[in-house]
């Protein structure tokens, strides 16, 4: 096999490490990271999930069944049925459900999803339109670290032009979903009108681009943090921008994406919680952000809780999860 595709050397070790799962759906990105990966000498399973919406969706199961078979890898299959309103959104959470359930029950240490150049093209021009700024125009990440396992993209510099190309060359089967092209999902509408014709034309200066800008957000963004379980302790900076893009950074790692009226709710209240999971306070000197839980509290803990000046939407999480004062920083709450 003619290896076309070069991988990040990080990623590579990172993968060779781990007990990894790759979200496989016999396309063209998945099907090329499936012999990438194997190219490579790095073990992994496959997850696939069937919508039933379309027909082919039959044969490309029995493709990935040949391929574990022939390959000796385990496969997990899923099918399911979502109402036609906001398809894509009801698609993503059950799909990511799925794949979470399988790692947590068998020890997956990363997912693997084969998000390539154009995915990333298409996601930033989607955030650009809608206002956003550097952290979640950059959106998309090689490698992210989630609450029990590890997010890893590997081809995100590799264009699905470069893709298609590895795989005819090496004559590899793999199937074209013609969905993609309906217009009615507009990151559908973005990747034909615009994405596409512009990774093809400016591939290059554009990776390149995009290595400059994520060297300016980890400029941006200060690494004074300082994390116990899932209770992240942030120090709080004098620029307010600097202060909302670790807040979003920091409620991703969590699981959520933040609206742009959740962030303006954040920095005009400075104490709220974020999709009913996410509680966010600020103090003088720190940003207090953990999962949101409601629990009894015995008096003495919360006298504690009032001694160390402790924001009240945290102390449930800081409870229930007997996290010691000693670890946590000693200051007044904001007036």
């Amino acid at each position: 096999m003619q290896q076309l595709v070069q991988l990040h050397k990080t990623t590579i070790d990172l993968l060779k490490k781990g007990k990894n799962l790759l979200a496989f759906s016999a396309g063209v990105d998945s099907s090329a990271l499936f012999f990438i990966l194997k190219s490579y000498g790095i073990e992994f399973d496959l997850a696939m999930v069937d919508y039933n919406t379309r027909e082919q969706s039959k044969q490309e199961i029995i493709y990935a069944k040949e391929l574990s078979e022939k390959y000796n890898k385990r496969l997990f299959l899923h099918s399911c049925k979502l109402g036609n309103s906001n398809f894509e959104h009801s698609a993503r959470i059950e799909r990511y459900n799925f794949f979470e359930e399988i790692i947590y029950k068998n020890s997956y240490d990363n997912l693997i999803t084969a998000h390539q150049l154009n995915d990333k093209m298409e996601w930033f021009l989607m955030q650009l339109g809608r206002g956003s700024g550097l952290v979640e125009l950059l959106g998309m990440q090689e490698i992210v670290l989630n609450k029990k396992y590890t997010k890893i993209k590997p081809l995100l510099h590799v264009s699905k032009e470069e893709l298609i190309d590895f795989l005819n060359t090496n004559q590899i089967k793999y199937f074209f979903d013609k969905s993609n092209e309906s217009q009615k999902y507009f990151r559908n509408q973005i990747r034909s009108k615009y994405a596409d014709s512009f990774v093809k034309n400016f591939k290059n200066g554009l990776k390149n681009s995009f290595d400059y800008l994520q060297k300016d957000k980890e400029l941006l963004l200060p690494k004074n943090q300082k994390r116990v379980k899932d209770l992240f302790i942030l120090k709080r900076d004098d620029e307010e921008l600097i202060n909302i893009r670790q807040i979003d950074k920091v409620v991703k790692e969590l699981g959520i994406s933040m609206s742009k009226s959740q962030r303006d709710e954040v920095m005009r209240t400075k104490n709220c919680v974020i999709s009913d999971k996410i509680a966010i306070s600020f103090t003088i000197n720190h940003i207090y952000i953990s999962p949101y839980c409601k629990t009894s509290m015995p008096k003495k803990f919360k006298e504690l809780c009032r001694i160390h000046k402790l924001p009240s939407k945290i102390r449930p999480y800081i409870y229930k999860n007997s996290i010691a004062f000693s670890r946590l920083p000693n200051h007044k709450l904001l007036s």
